[in-house]
């Protein structure tokens, strides 16, 4: 497993990377692309979450496709447009061609997250899949850590051949994308039974517990594609996720904006919008571990969740007057918001298996996507009409309260994960 897990989480690690790096730097864009074309907060808003229109439209097509035509060609389509999409915000010239390039974008990118999670169905037992996860996901946090520093050296390239500095931010930065549909094309394996960089004793014992936790599983509950669809825990599930999007993504994507408002310099916003996420790096994997390590799920997930609700609200509370305290809050968000979805990954993949997996996986991250596209729009049109960010962060609080109470409400059956971890 430990062989497994370093050939194959570095690669999609990598990929995942650019697709923060490309779906969030329009938050580092923000500040000089809405002064350049007068966008409102709600304009920005709306338009840094309808990308996940294209997510609810191509999803469910992009993981039943994934499942028949194998992962490493089909990741590898998705990074390339993506890419090529991303690049193309650089040519944006009013908010309705914002609103386009960010729906192509979302149309682009859909089918990665819920195509790797997936994927990770085929290759890791449910005992080592969190801490896994929670390894991928620091992908995603690393960005968020290092991405904004990126990005600010990127918009110092203002003027050059006559381009804005937020344009050579998304040119520059579609590059990586393009570089890892190579990278994935030829290095990535799809199932344990072609992996030649196993000994055959390796994939024998892997491919036989992977089927035995599947028969386990069946044997329990077998859903068919239709049920993955209409089962009320499944729902549930996606109810929570769409929440936790809500609040997420509009503390992705407001981040710097939230910092700038504390009068840090504008060299150093990228760099203190970092340090929330440097925390949760070390708790989600932490979080990941313990998961597996006790085979709790419900109360992790949970957990997770009031926890950035609790530090959402501390925001509210600590106001703008003490910076230090305001920057605890958010970091203390953070480490919440993203402990709960390494943990919530693995409750519907311990329930779904084969063809329902592929589309019941991919309905939850389409339908909770969208909470990816409310939470910017409602944080912008709470900004606008109040001017001030505490009435916008109650929502994103409330988002990951009712997150934690539908986690609760699901609950999960640990007779799925009953096979024994070997530890690595």
């Amino acid at each position: 497993m430990r062989r497994v897990a370093w050939r194959l989480v570095p690669i999609l690690g990598l990929g995942y990377f650019c697709n923060l790096l490309d779906r969030a730097n329009i938050a580092m864009a923000a500040p000089s692309m809405n002064a350049d074309f007068k966008f409102s907060a709600t304009v920005y808003g709306f338009g840094a979450g309808v990308l996940y229109l294209g997510y609810l439209v191509g999803e469910i097509p992009s993981n039943l496709l994934l499942s028949k035509i194998g992962a490493r060609i089909w990741i590898a389509r998705i990074l390339i447009s993506w890419g090529i999409a991303s690049g193309l915000t650089a040519f944006i010239w009013n908010e309705w061609s914002f609103y386009g390039v960010r729906v192509l974008l979302g149309l682009a990118e859909a089918g990665f997250f819920p195509g790797v999670v997936l994927y990770m169905t085929w290759w890791f037992p449910s005992a080592y899949r969190t801490r896994i996860l929670a390894m991928f996901y620091s992908s995603i946090v690393i960005s968020l850590i290092i991405g904004p520093p990126i990005g600010t050296l990127l918009l110092h390239l203002d003027g050059v051949f006559g381009l804005r500095g937020w344009q050579w931010l998304f040119l520059v930065e579609m590059l990586p994308s393009i570089v890892m549909c190579v990278v994935i094309w030829f290095y990535l394996t799809d199932r344990p039974a072609d992996a030649h960089w196993l000994t055959p004793e390796q994939r024998a014992w892997l491919s036989e517990r992977l089927q035995a936790e599947r028969q386990q599983r069946e044997s329990i509950r077998r859903f068919t594609l239709v049920q993955s669809f209409c089962s009320p825990k499944i729902l549930m599930l996606t109810l929570a996720y769409f929440c936790h999007n809500v609040s997420q993504q509009a503390l992705v994507f407001f981040m710097p904006l939230i910092v700038k408002g504390l009068g840090v310099s504008p060299n150093l916003v990228g760099v203190v919008s970092g340090i929330p996420f440097a925390f949760a790096l070390i708790a989600m994997n932490y979080w990941g571990r313990h998961s597996d390590k006790t085979g709790e799920r419900t109360w992790h997930l949970a957990g997770g969740w009031l926890l950035c609700a609790a530090g959402m609200g501390a925001c509210i509370l600590i106001g703008g007057s003490h910076p230090v305290a305001l920057m605890c809050a958010l970091c203390f968000a953070a480490m919440g918001t993203w402990c709960a979805p390494v943990v919530f990954w693995s409750i519907p993949s311990a329930m779904l298996t084969g063809t329902a997996a592929a589309g019941g996986i991919a309905m939850i991250n389409a339908i909770g996507n969208l909470g990816g596209w409310v939470g910017p729009w409602l944080f912008g049109v709470a900004k606008d009409a109040t001017g001030s960010d505490n009435v916008a962060l109650l929502c994103l609080a409330s988002g990951s309260l009712v997150a934690a109470v539908a986690a609760l409400a699901a609950g999960h059956d640990r007779r799925m994960e009953n096979i024994p971890d070997r530890g690595f």
